[in-house]
């Protein structure tokens, strides 16, 4: 049987990606939209003529119909309305971050546990193949110990004054929007964690950071991540090992920014190249979600995981403040 999933907030996010995903997966059939506005409701309804609009979040958690449903509110909304949507017995895949910081989701963990729900963290790029080939690559040893880790994810949206990034009321900042990215992937792919924040430079307009440089020692190896709101689109992943070297060409928007490849660079100027063509995280991510709460199937990215890397977050933005 089908889960049905309602989204609270018509945001452009998930008109595009979620929206679709959702509608697309298997296990899962799109239900219900909570939005005020007849103009978002309308463009939802130009491509699901039979989504059922609710005027208020409070009335789709409402409706006995809805399993689910996917949070896409701005970051400072996250935990109010996962917490809110658990009460009313949905499970919840709400977006990153969960949480502004990593002690606010000590709370949706116990309400978790005590529902018996699904409650998680939108990060998609855990469903990927290539991030679970690469973490493979990594516990096999191709590129033998693991010494540095690389990352960068940017793009330019210096011309939104208002877009929600850009105001410290919304959540905004660099960090919160496109740096979970760069530290969980790093998380994910290695099973480690980090140790220290050992340098944070923070480039800020408007209360938010713009541009974030940072450096961390994790248990066996290092990091470098850069992420910006104020540079030209562009992002890769590479882990370097003593034997090897693996690098991702589009890590985070895989078949939007490029196609998902993964390089493995080892022995004598071998290169080895695996491509991914065609797959949608954003519907493997339903997909699984669907499959966790029908089968009892393990999700690869859990709140734990969620708090992991907020924990990462607060530490750079206390080294910062620190420097």
């Amino acid at each position: 049987m089908a889960l049905n999933w309602g989204i609270l907030g018509g945001s452009a996010f998930a008109l595009a990606q979620m929206a679709p995903a959702i509608h697309s997966a298997k296990g899962a059939r799109l239900t219900a939209l909570a939005t005020s506005s007849s103009d978002k409701a309308s463009a939802f309804q130009a491509y699901f003529p039979d989504l059922r609009i609710h005027r208020s979040y409070e009335e789709l958690l409402e409706d006995s119909d809805i399993d689910a449903v996917y949070i896409p509110l701005p970051n400072t909304l996250h935990v109010e309305w996962t917490m809110k949507a658990l009460q009313a017995g949905k499970h919840v895949l709400s977006e990153k971050p969960v949480a502004m910081k990593a002690a606010e989701i000590d709370a949706l963990i116990v309400m978790r546990d005590r529902t018996g729900l699904l409650a998680t963290e939108a990060f998609m790029i855990a469903h990927h193949p290539q991030w679970q080939r690469t973490r493979a690559l990594i516990v096999d040893g191709a590129i033998g110990k693991l010494v540095h880790v690389q990352g960068l994810f940017s793009y330019n949206n210096a011309d939104q004054p208002g877009n929600i990034r850009n105001t410290p009321e919304t959540g905004g900042g660099a960090i919160p929007d496109i740096g979970v990215y760069t530290y969980g992937s790093t998380r994910f792919a290695t099973g480690e964690e980090i140790t220290t924040i050992t340098h944070a430079d923070l480039d800020y307009e408007n209360g938010v950071d713009t541009l974030a440089r940072v450096e961390a020692r994790f248990e066996t190896f290092s990091a470098s991540w850069v992420n910006s709101m104020r540079m030209h689109p562009a992002q890769m992943m590479s882990f370097v090992g003593e034997a090897g070297v693996i690098r991702l060409s589009a890590p985070f928007n895989a078949g939007v920014f490029d196609e998902a490849q993964v390089e493995l660079h080892h022995g004598d100027k071998v290169v080895t190249v695996e491509r991914f063509p065609g797959v949608n995280h954003y519907v493997l991510q339903v997909e699984a979600f669907c499959r966790s709460v029908a089968e009892g199937k393990p999700f690869a990215w859990s709140l734990e995981d969620a708090q992991a890397t907020q924990s990462l977050i607060d530490a750079v933005y206390a080294k910062a403040g620190a420097d």
